[in-house]
């Protein structure tokens, strides 16, 4: 009996302070709606989580990366407060459907976000299928993708107007050419937006070349209208987003990513300094120690080939030229250079002759992406591959200039 007296008590002295029978009331329901959150995501998800991985053990690293059950699970505290907030007495009409309408769009969004992890999940495992290549389905379910989230976000909109989703349609379908034509520029950037991030096209730090816009440095910042770039000589270029998707740009990530930069650059040979070894000359580059070998197996080839030819003319024979022997020479001293990557590709070719010379390319990789480091290697090479040069009996191809041309008219008077 006095236990019931004690709770009549109670009750009439929380009757005079009715706001905090309704701090008191939306506090159980916080706290109980923690707890099945707390319950859900410790035993429920991981017991569910352990099941997945026992039945695709090959793909637990996929599962741990895109977790859709625990995104799954935010829905439960979410629905305990939608369902529970009309027992917390004395709060208005007003927010307890403004609470009950935040915690059903809440749920309309985890929902979605939980649709979308599952296919990138989906994705990553079509593509580990070694036919993917020829059937890529990124851009189909980056299309579902986008029609998830309008139909989510349709749906969003019209639980805060309380209104149906196909009226908000027809609503939206007679605005459409206007608003197309006021935010013309802002739909084309926000749709180059989303392709830039879904192809992972452009990010802050990446190096990118645009000679239409004339931008050749770092992007320091994208945002939904422009991206900017930091050239090389400190000024700014502003570069609309959509110009990104419409004209054509080099991005240099790859080249860091890989750790190596190309070399791609010509000695011009004169053409009237190439001609056949003496035996003399063949003697003297043996010294070198990195023609050494090769001399003595082109000496065997060479002979083995003269031999079947022995009753021929000796114009016929097979004889070492100095630019062959200068090439060989450059690849050996490129494989040896302690600047230059062991595993890219190393190409010392002739390219068509031209008036101006024979070009001799050579085609290789440093082993550094520094700017400052890669000109320093690749100027050391060339530096000592023109000093070499007179070594085979070889020059450069040069002009004429005022100077050669003045001495050639005082020769001739």
């Amino acid at each position: 009996m006095q236990d019931l007296i004690f709770i009549k008590n109670i009750q009439e002295w929380s009757d005079q302070y009715p706001w905090l029978e309704m701090l008191t009331s939306l506090s159980i329901l916080i706290v109980v709606a923690v707890i099945a959150t707390f319950v859900a995501k410790q035993f429920i998800v991981k017991g569910i989580r352990k099941v997945i991985y026992k039945i695709s053990a090959g793909r637990s690293d996929i599962v741990a990366q895109y977790s859709v059950i625990r995104r799954i699970s935010n829905i439960v505290p979410a629905l305990i407060i939608m369902n529970g907030i009309v027992t917390v007495p004395h709060l208005s009409d007003r927010a307890e459907s403004f609470i009950q309408v935040g915690a059903q769009a809440f749920i309309f969004l985890t929902i979605a976000l939980a649709i979308a992890e599952f296919l990138n999940i989906f994705n990553i495992i079509y593509e580990k299928n070694p036919h993917s290549r020829n059937k890529p389905i990124k851009g189909y379910l980056q299309l579902i993708k986008l029609l998830v989230f309008v139909v989510c976000g349709l749906m969003v909109i019209g639980t805060f107007l309380q209104k149906d989703v196909f009226t908000l349609l027809a609503g939206f379908g007679a605005m459409a050419a206007v608003l197309m034509l006021v935010f013309q520029n802002t739909i084309l950037s926000l749709v180059a937006s989303v392709q830039i991030a879904s192809y992972n096209m452009v990010r802050i730090g990446d190096w990118i070349e645009m000679p239409s816009l004339n931008a050749d440095g770092d992007v320091i910042d994208i945002s939904l209208h422009t991206v900017t770039v930091q050239n090389w000589d400190k000024t700014l270029t502003t570069i609309p987003t959509n110009k990104l998707i419409t004209d054509t740009f080099k991005n240099w990530r790859g080249m860091q990513n890989t750790g190596a930069r190309r070399i791609k650059r010509c000695l011009l040979i004169d053409q009237t300094t190439v001609r056949f070894m003496t035996k003399e000359e063949q003697k003297k580059l043996k010294e070198f120690l990195l023609l050494d070998q090769y001399l003595n197996l082109k000496e065997e080839e060479l002979e083995k080939f003269n031999n079947q030819l022995i009753n021929q003319s000796k114009y016929n024979h097979r004889r070492l030229t100095n630019l062959g022997t200068f090439r060989a020479y450059v690849e050996f001293y490129l494989k040896q250079h302690p600047g230059i990557s062991k595993t890219q590709t190393l190409i010392v070719r002739q390219l068509e002759l031209t008036s101006e010379g024979l070009p001799l390319e050579i085609y290789t990789f440093t082993n550094t992406t520094v700017w400052k480091e890669y000109e320093s290697i690749q100027s050391d090479i060339f530096d000592h591959l023109i000093a070499i040069l007179p070594e085979f009996g070889l020059g450069l191809y040069m002009a004429p200039s005022s100077n050669d041309l003045r001495k050639l008219f005082e020769t001739k008077c």
